[in-house]
């Protein structure tokens, strides 16, 4: 196929769901086709423009581009052209990708949702604060779309849209250009219809070559059911459970993992940290347009304004500790199987669901790959996710675990 016609596919899924749906702030239609037209006729000259030639990207409206406005979900920035392409859109540009538009983020990449629904269930939140990044590829949209993870925007809105979501190593992808909330948490993460879009564009956004990546036969899983597993709605904890027995059932060798009493403060620690770094991220907003911000924002500003230096010195020494003392608890190529969300997507859309089984993940700066699950008691996405390192690693026991998932999920609908 050509890669206007590719565009052209997805613009007709845009103008027949997008009322729905809402997964887009802003959609460039003659700049994504005179593009893919320009793409097209290097292709007749012999002549590729790169990794992701043609491949159709959203990008989540909390990452600048100069060419289409950004405004991070907030109507203090109505109309807002940045200056130049966030890093990671230059480098999906350089590699041949087309931005076919930014996708609905939740204010400033917090919590107040922006109305985007649920492509399964429009009754439901397609969870936060990536909601129309996940909802755009779960839709058939777009194959790929940016996100971005604080705490667990990029890993639990894939798990409530049932597709794949990736969060890297902290720093593996530049951040410049991307609106800060809490620096030393904020992540660029990729949603794609399939792992291999999402191992494409990440060596595209690492500045990698892609590497020719080894399916281990006997991939280990240390299944670790976190500390929070008492907020999760049975029937999730009993997928996990299935989960782990058909990767055991495949080959994979599986055992249970319970993390030391340290881990359980991991939470509340990450969100004096994000108070904190949010306060001072969020100045200018809070010195020239309070009134503008939504109440929960305002409220988490404040919080943040009164965390003590003392306070947060002693919430980064213990994450320190924890990180040191998580290797030793993992056997070698041993990978965490966990939970990515609390269960199926919740009904409503006045919040995007709860995010604790992301939030330790993200403050310990570890790699994450969302996983989908087959489904729940009402019929929308259950997920799990893969939790650790390399990414070489996870990507490898990502794509061998898919397969066995998606050929149990098809077996259980027979």
């Amino acid at each position: 196929m050509s890669c206007e016609s590719l565009i052209r596919a997805s613009l007709t899924r845009i103008d027949a769901r997008e009322r729905e749906v809402g997964a887009w702030a802003y959609v460039d239609r003659d700049a994504a086709l005179a593009r893919a037209r320009a793409l097209d006729s290097g292709d007749q000259t012999g002549l590729r423009s790169g990794l992701l030639h043609g491949l159709a990207v959203g990008v989540k409206d909390i990452i600048d581009t100069a060419d289409m406005p950004t405004e991070y979900g907030s109507p203090i920035y109505a109309g807002n052209r940045p200056r130049q392409d966030a890093a990671c859109v230059q480098r999906l540009k350089a590699a041949g990708a087309i931005i076919l538009g930014k996708t609905v983020t939740t204010e400033f990449a917090f919590v107040q949702p922006g109305g985007t629904r649920n492509p399964h269930d429009l009754a439901c939140t397609p969870g936060g604060s990536s909601s129309g990044s996940a909802a755009a590829v779960a839709d058939g949209m777009v194959p790929v779309a940016l996100a971005t993870q604080t705490g667990g925007s990029t890993i639990r809105p894939a798990a409530f849209c049932g597709i794949f979501g990736y969060k890297p190593t902290f720093d593996r992808f530049p951040g410049a250009g991307m609106k800060p909330l809490a620096p030393s948490l904020d992540t660029i993460g990729v949603i794609a219809a399939t792992v291999d879009d999402i191992a494409r564009v990440s060596a595209v956004l690492a500045g990698e070559s892609p590497a020719a990546v080894h399916v281990p036969d006997h991939p280990g899983f240390a299944l670790c059911r976190t500390p929070y597993a008492a907020q999760a709605e049975p029937q999730t904890l009993e997928r996990l459970a299935m989960v782990a027995r058909t990767l055991e059932d495949a080959g994979g060798h599986v055992r249970e993992l319970e993390l030391p009493a340290p881990f359980s403060e991991l939470n509340d620690l990450h969100r004096v940290i994000m108070a904190h770094e949010t306060a001072r991220a969020m100045a200018h907003e809070w010195r020239t347009a309070r009134q503008r911000l939504s109440p929960s924002m305002a409220s988490f500003i404040e919080r943040g304004l009164s965390v003590s230096a003392e306070a947060v010195a002693a919430a980064r020494a213990h994450v320190e500790a924890c990180m040191r003392a998580l290797p030793a608890l993992l056997g070698k190529g041993e990978l965490i199987l966990t939970l990515s969300a609390a269960g199926e997507a919740p009904v409503g859309l006045a919040s995007t669901g709860n995010a604790v089984f992301s939030r330790l993940w993200t403050l310990l700066g570890l790699a994450c790959f969302a996983l989908p699950a087959g489904r729940g008691m009402r019929g929308l996405p259950l997920g799990v996710q893969l939790v650790g390192g390399p990414e070489a690693l996870l990507f490898a026991a990502a794509s061998w675990s898919a397969r066995r998932l998606h050929e149990a999920t098809l077996g259980e609908r027979a």
